[in-house]
């Protein structure tokens, strides 16, 4: 398979300046209709559209394959700017980055060439990777089989996050009757057209939060697979990388975006506050007390907007020169802004409804789409155990497991 005959309908985009300032761009505007949205649960194909056109989604497309390859920091701000403007619309393109991330380490130069051609031209990839049961995160059911040259997919993929509007789905998978030397299963990441027969996607997700990121189910049934199409997967942890710590800034990036649009909007709200009769004050921002809650917020937000900057830097730094010590520092240095940011995110969207007082928690506002999108995401990669990796990592130096989620 040749990247061939592709129509490119997306801005180039030429530097991280330009991706900053689209990002912003576009957050004003997602921002504008975000609270509807919610409120309805209308899907955002017009906008996930736009952003597909804008050029984002080809970032970080190597230089050598047409893209400006641009820094971790840079991709980190677009998410967090997108973030405050629609968490949902932010989190629909996080797998995108993540298996654009894995061709890098684990694709062909041809498999390259064609994926990264897909992504400057505005194509969308999505992921279908978790199943439910009792079984652990880490095995399998879908199952990907030989059959020939090439091979055939059979099995059901749930939170399939952003399914429903992209042109690829890369699915994992165990290769049947393959194990490594410890017995896990050996995977592959299997990038699958949407229209390919077979696979079915379904929105069915109804999460409190988070409502439009069509996080629904991908149904595959006797899915034939071309060989070209099939990336190894479990390879990748084989090795010192920055994919995990990748995946897991942009998570980051969502929840300070999310605690940055609630300090924000606390700031609207304490404007038109009614001030407590005790304060003694003619408005709400001269109340001390409401005063002190707005700089408690402040600085979460603060904090972890600069935790994210740093880990995205360490992160690049790691990249460069990926050795065990350097990507392990930027995995912990990740997992503390997502720690951080997870703790804004929380703190931020119920502070709102303190300053904005009893007036904010009326449903025609809808803010409560703030807390509900915060702690929906935030379930993501529980933060509990990042920080017993961060404290391992303190006191004794040990290094950080490689799975993707760190």
């Amino acid at each position: 398979m040749t990247a061939v005959d592709i129509q490119e309908i997306a801005h180039r985009i030429t530097s991280e300046d330009e991706a900053l300032s689209v990002a912003s761009q576009l957050s004003d505007e997602f921002a504008a209709g975000a609270g509807v949205r919610d409120a309805q649960r209308l899907l955002p194909h017009d906008e996930v559209r736009t952003l597909a056109q804008s050029g984002l989604l080809g970032l970080s497309v190597p230089k050598e394959f047409g893209g400006i390859d641009a820094s971790t920091e840079t991709l980190a701000e677009v998410f967090r700017l997108l973030a405050e403007g629609d968490p949902s619309i932010a989190q629909i393109p996080h797998s995108h980055f993540t298996f654009l991330e894995a061709l890098r380490y684990q694709g062909s130069n041809e498999q390259k060439q064609f994926f990264y051609a897909e992504a400057l031209s505005g194509k969308q990839f999505a992921n279908a990777q978790s199943e439910r049961g009792n079984k652990t995160i880490d095995i399998d059911g879908t199952t990907l089989t030989p059959d020939g040259e090439d091979f055939v997919l059979e099995g059901r993929k749930f939170y399939c996050t952003g399914a429903l509007f992209a042109d690829w789905i890369v699915v994992r998978a165990a290769n049947a009757d393959q194990f490594t030397e410890t017995g896990a299963q050996v995977k592959s990441a299997v990038y699958l057209p949407r229209s390919t027969p077979g696979l079915s996607i379904v929105d069915d997700w109804d999460g409190m939060g988070q409502k439009t990121t069509a996080s629904g189910t991908v149904t595959l049934e006797s899915v034939s697979v071309p060989r070209f199409n099939v990336v190894p997967f479990t390879s990748l942890f084989t090795h010192p990388t920055t994919y995990g710590a990748q995946a897991q800034i942009l998570h980051a990036a969502i929840d300070t975006g999310i605690a940055s649009a609630a300090l924000r909007e606390s700031v609207k709200l304490a404007a038109k506050a009614r001030p407590f009769f005790e304060a003694k004050v003619d408005t709400a921002v001269e109340d001390p007390l409401l005063v002190q809650l707005a700089g408690e917020a402040a600085i979460e937000v603060r904090a972890a907007r600069s935790l994210l900057a740093e880990a995205a830097r360490s992160i690049d730094v790691a990249r460069r020169n990926p050795t065990e010590d350097s990507t392990a520092r930027a995995s912990i240095d990740a997992a503390t802004a997502k720690v951080v940011g997870a703790r804004a995110s929380l703190a931020a969207t119920s502070t709102l409804f303190e300053i904005g007082g009893t007036r904010s928690a009326g449903e025609s506002a809808n803010l409560s789409r703030f807390w509900r999108d915060a702690r929906t995401h935030t379930l993501h990669d529980p933060t509990r155990w990042k920080v017993q990796h961060i404290g391992r990592w303190t006191l004794s130096g040990t290094i950080p497991p490689r799975h993707g989620l760190l």
